[in-house]
């Protein structure tokens, strides 16, 4: 995924500690040792919140590692943040690296060709700078998939493929050196498909220099592409959760990570059965280990992004030439999550955003008991994920970044107190990492209702992170209508009260529209951007007609239905949940009578009050009662959802939340049973999938594949047909 753009070219700088061309051989790899530990220390503090230290020690030397650490320093930015202009400076970085990497690669090949001894090693010459190279693609490829530009994210796919073949040649070459010592028996095959030109017979960039190839010609950036996939495939090796509650609590806010574990994490058999780990001689090679984790890490992560990649990028792929794989792409990330360096961190990083995040959104998941006993990518490993965080915590206890995941842990553990508290008393020298755990701190408080808090920190969002302000705005104004909703019912004499939290509300939805459309994602606007926008001109619309006030004109409550596509009822507590459908009581509109009535009869005002509840229901397990708001909605004309402002999303999220609901009820059932409501649950997924374009498809849809790929495992696992 990254920016094709210009490539620096030309001879990397020399170090002044640079071996001279006489060194033997030896030396010149005691250089090399020194120069990657000497890097990768100072990348390492990167994860311990200390990016101004680790910039200060990278920049000590121009090696090809230290240019490296440096473009990783500005990476870790400009992803946690998304700012632009730290992009731009990422992609310069790491361009630069790139061809520094490129130039070191050339060199190391000459030398070994012209030695007349070689020592037997695990990686061919330079096999350390073509794993930097691909590191820096994909970097570099995330930045520019992240860009506003289609036609760039076009480029970055390809810039994905680069990466994939020079992983796919240093794993090659550890198979083979593993099989040859009968270490290995199974060596992975990863083959892509090729393209008629090799990609280590041409410098780097110069493909991108002319853009006159057909691959490379400006994309139609109106298309709206194919919608969600319907099929994945994986599964995951899980340890017991019984004391995940207590190793959580053992975690302190004061830098500590709490008493060491003896329990090891139960590790997933590797490469081709291969399990060396850093304790193993096989790595004992510092270099060697540097290489194998930082394959692991990066190879990893390619294949998740791949595999997760929108539906409506689906033609990009041919580009590459390959697929992703999630199964492998987690695997291999809890591999280098092993090591204690940088590449390890990182990959334990990537693994929190997977299953802390992705699956954290996601409702179709096997139940605990099947995770332990069975495995499946698509569940949540909680007692490995907890070993992984006590580790990380060890490591770097300076750092707000683990603190920020021990948090969304909690909070997928229904802990949203825990969470909070963990969230109020974490403090990061790193804005990026601030605005992450501010926002996370945001969300959270909306689900315990706290809407004081929720609306303060909303708005601090906007100081800390200029990604979305429109829709930190919308979601302030939101927390706001809720204090005006509550004073209307409290004291409907208090004027002053109402009034204020009245014009504070109005004022913060006039805003929404005019910082709207500033960012785009792949050319497109921010989904959330977009359908924030059309709630403003719905209500500007309804004011008009019903001559009532923009704040009088709200229907269903805008923070419970943010609530509900954020999917944080499924982190509520029973009492929480009890509010939530309290919230979302017409009696709580602040329009006269006759204009309450005109609003709840709307067609898509009156399903998305089902939808909604019908998810709180389903969440307090009242199955029927959900299922029966559902068809309220399932029976209603899709026509009825067209329209520059209607809500178009609600009719799948209804069939989705059927989906749900067949798939839970399944696994209480008798094996009969089960099977036709997994039969059930795949029908209401299949249509999902299958449906046409909508303003949140990709929210929707991220839920849907998390559901197909757990269908896939379930059915495997049980001996069911798939098809």
């Amino acid at each position: 995924m990254s920016l094709l753009g210009s490539w620096f070219r030309g001879s990397a700088s020399k170090s002044g500690n640079d071996p001279s061309p006489g060194v033997s051989q030896a030396d010149h790899r005691a250089y090399t040792v020194s120069t990657l530990k000497e890097a990768m220390a100072g990348a390492d503090l990167i994860m311990n919140d200390d990016i101004d230290g680790a910039e200060s020690t990278l920049k000590k030397s121009s090696s090809t590692f230290h240019s490296f650490g440096l473009g990783a320093c500005v990476f870790m930015k400009s992803i946690l943040g998304f700012e632009k202009a730290i992009m731009a400076e990422a992609s310069s970085r790491l361009n630069a690296c790139e061809t520094a990497a490129w130039n070191e690669i050339k060199k190391a090949e000459k030398e070994a060709s012209s030695s007349k001894s070689q020592t037997e090693r695990i990686y061919p010459p330079g096999s350390e700078y073509q794993l930097v190279l691909a590191e820096s693609y994909l970097m570099s490829a995330i930045i520019g998939v992240l860009h506003e530009s289609l036609t760039e994210g076009i480029k970055s796919f390809y810039k994905l493929r680069k990466a994939y073949v020079a992983l796919d040649a240093i794993i090659q070459a550890e198979s083979a050196y593993l099989k040859k010592r009968g270490l290995q028996s199974n060596p992975p095959q990863l083959a892509v498909k090729q393209t008629g030109v090799h990609e280590q017979e041409k410098m780097p960039g110069s493909f991108d220099d002319d853009d006159t190839d057909p691959e490379f010609l400006d994309a139609d950036e109106s298309h709206s592409g194919d919608q969600t996939p319907l099929q994945y495939q994986g599964h995951l090796t899980n340890g017991n959760v019984d004391e995940t509650e207590k190793k959580l609590g053992d975690l302190s806010l004061n830098g500590n990570a709490g008493p060491e574990t003896t329990e090891k994490p139960q590790d997933l058999p590797s490469r081709g059965g291969f399990e060396g780990g850093p304790d193993s001689d096989i790595f004992a090679d510092p270099v060697d280990a540097f290489i194998h984790s930082g394959t692991s890490m990066c190879f990893g992560i390619l294949l998740l992004i791949i595999s997760l990649v929108p539906p409506a990028f689906s033609r990009l792929l041919s580009i590459i030439g390959f697929r992703g794989d999630r199964e492998r792409g987690i695997e291999m990330l809890w591999q280098s999550s092993r090591f204690d360096n940088i590449n390890g961190a990182v990959a334990g990083l990537m693994l929190f955003s997977y299953y802390n995040g992705l699956l954290g959104f996601s409702d179709i998941l096997p139940s605990d008991a099947d995770v332990i006993g069975k495995g499946a990518i698509v569940g949540y490993p909680t007692e490995r994920l907890t070993e992984l965080l006590v580790k990380l915590r060890g490591r770097y206890p300076d750092s707000g970044l683990w603190r920020f995941e021990e948090a969304r842990s909690l909070s997928n553990k229904k802990n949203l107190t825990g969470a909070l508290e963990v969230l109020k008393n974490n403090k990061s020298k790193m804005k990026q990492v601030a605005a992450l755990n501010n926002f996370e701190m945001s969300l959270d408080s909306s689900y315990v209702q706290d809407w004081a808090h929720a609306r303060d920190d909303y708005l601090r969002c906007i100081e800390l992170n200029d990604w979305s302000p429109s829709l930190y705005y919308y979601l302030a104004g939101s927390a706001e209508l809720e204090l005006y909703r509550n004073a209307c019912l409290a004291n409907p004499k208090d004027e002053s009260q109402i009034n204020l939290h009245k014009k504070k509300t109005e004022e913060l939805f006039r805003k929404v529209p005019g910082v709207a459309g500033k960012k785009k994602f792949m050319a497109r606007p921010l989904p959330f951007e977009e359908f924030v926008v059309r709630k403003i001109k719905k209500w500007e619309e309804r004011s008009s007609t019903l001559s009532v006030d923009l704040v009088d004109a709200i229907g269903v409550s805008p923070i419970q239905e943010m609530v509900y596509l954020w999917n944080g009822l499924k982190k509520m507590q029973p009492i929480e949940l009890e509010n939530a459908a309290k919230n979302l009581s017409w009696d709580r509109l602040t329009c006269p009578e006759k204009a309450r009535d005109k609003i709840q009869a709307e067609t898509d005002e009156r399903a998305l009050h089902d939808l909604c509840h019908a998810a709180i229901l389903r969440n307090q397990e009242k199955f029927d009662e959900a299922r029966a708001k559902l068809q309220e909605v399932l029976k209603l004309d899709k026509a009825a959802f067209k329209g520059p402002t209607k809500d178009d999303y609600i009719p799948p999220a209804a069939h989705y939340e059927m989906a749900v609901i067949a798939w839970v009820e399944g696994r209480a059932a008798t094996p009969a049973e089960t099977k036709k409501k997994i039969d059930d649950c795949q029908s209401w997924l299949d249509k999902v999938a299958r449906w046409e374009a909508y303003v949140l498809d990709g929210r929707i849809g991220m839920r849907v594949q998390t559901g197909m790929d757990t269908l896939r495992w379930y059915k495997r696992e049980h001996g069911l047909p798939t098809y």
